[in-house]
């Protein structure tokens, strides 16, 4: 099989600010697999910020290697693929780009979009939630009425069922109660909500927000304290009031192992597990401790996000729109339709070019 990367850079409409810093564009890179006169695609995006930094040049470097070291192989041969994957260290974000593009290729040769391929119910899918970053409670505001559109030609009105709202500000825990209140009254009628502080809170601060969020309706509270720190996360899971997901901390199966009696559920990343096939693995390890699944994202275009969607029957919860902010995404995928993320119906992940004036072109 022949396998080609090239890089592409995506900006954001408006810059994602978390606990761990500020995102308002990457350096993705996408990779075509060819084999049988089929081409399967696939993309790994950086991750810059938090600790597992993985930046473009060294998934790059890896992929430019995995090229050279697969070209006598068939992408039927997963074993041997996934295992020379592994005994070569290739970071998780390059693996993903990997297997995404072979499970591409898999569903075009067989002619079946991938949730079909994997025998699940596209009507099985939850509501997508939409990110509100770290910022004033007017900004907070703006970036709500934004998500939903006001209605017009150039903003159109959108159906949006749930948000995800990122605290943990450097300001404390005051300034994230004024943000989540200014949130809440922008849109009183989401009744899902949830919050991610991304490990930015102390544990005591983070048992106070439990209370507090609980009274507040939220969903679910993910990664409040920093990764690590297992003892203070199981005083966390007996106290908290509102169930505890886990994100940074968790990325494979055996990681699911290690904590399944102290959170309520885990958050799959593809860029951080490694791609679609570990992703399932994580599903069904998570299932067997009776833990809930959420699928979110990094800085992924349209090309990753419509991959995870294609798990999405298998998820409790989505957040997967970093794609819906961004202003020149080169993909065209899965449809934001209603506040529901679909997975396409075409061959594979369904994904294409978005016009042949693209800023990418094969």
């Amino acid at each position: 099989m022949q396998i080609q990367v090239q890089t592409f850079t995506v900006h954001q409409r408006i810059p994602l600010r978390t606990h761990q810093g500020i995102t308002g564009e990457t350096t993705n890179i996408w990779i075509r697999i060819e084999d049988e006169g089929i081409e399967g695609w696939g993309e790994a995006s950086p991750i810059a910020l938090g600790e597992g930094r993985q930046s473009t040049q060294t998934i790059a470097r890896s992929l430019q290697k995995m090229a050279f070291l697969l070209r006598s192989l068939s992408p039927l041969e997963r074993q041997r693929i996934d295992r020379m994957l592994v005994e070569t260290q290739v970071p998780a974000a390059a693996r993903a780009a990997v297997d995404i593009a072979l499970q591409d290729w898999l569903g075009k040769r067989v002619g079946l979009p991938l949730w079909q391929v994997w025998g699940l119910d596209r009507d099985r899918i939850c509501p997508n939630a939409v990110t509100i970053g770290i910022s004033s409670p007017e900004a907070a505001q703006e970036r709500v009425k934004a998500w939903l559109g006001r209605g017009t030609v150039n903003s159109p009105r959108r159906e949006i069922h749930a948000l995800k709202v990122k605290l943990g500000s450097p300001a404390g825990i005051a300034a994230d109660q004024a943000m989540f209140v200014a949130v809440r009254t922008a849109a009183p009628q989401i009744t899902q909500v949830s919050v991610d502080a991304d490990g930015g809170w102390a544990v005591q601060d983070a048992i106070e927000m439990s209370y507090w969020l609980a009274e507040q309706g939220v969903s679910y509270l993910e990664q409040p304290i920093a990764k690590g720190y297992k003892d203070e996360l199981s005083q966390l899971y007996r106290t908290s009031p509102v169930p505890i997901f886990v994100d940074e901390g968790c990325n494979t199966p055996e990681d699911i192992v290690s904590l399944g009696d102290r959170v309520h559920g885990i958050t799959i990343n593809l860029m951080r597990c490694g791609g679609l096939s570990e992703a399932r693995r994580m599903i069904h390890t998570a299932q067997s401790y009776g833990l809930k699944i959420l699928l979110n994202c990094s800085s992924d275009s349209t090309l990753t996000n419509t991959a995870a969607a294609h798990l999405a029957p298998l998820a409790n919860y989505l957040n997967l729109d970093s794609h819906l902010n961004l202003v020149d995404d080169p993909f065209v995928g899965a449809p934001f339709q209603d506040g529901y993320l679909l997975p396409p119906t075409s061959p594979g992940l369904g994904v294409i070019l978005r016009s042949a004036s693209a800023s990418l072109k094969p």
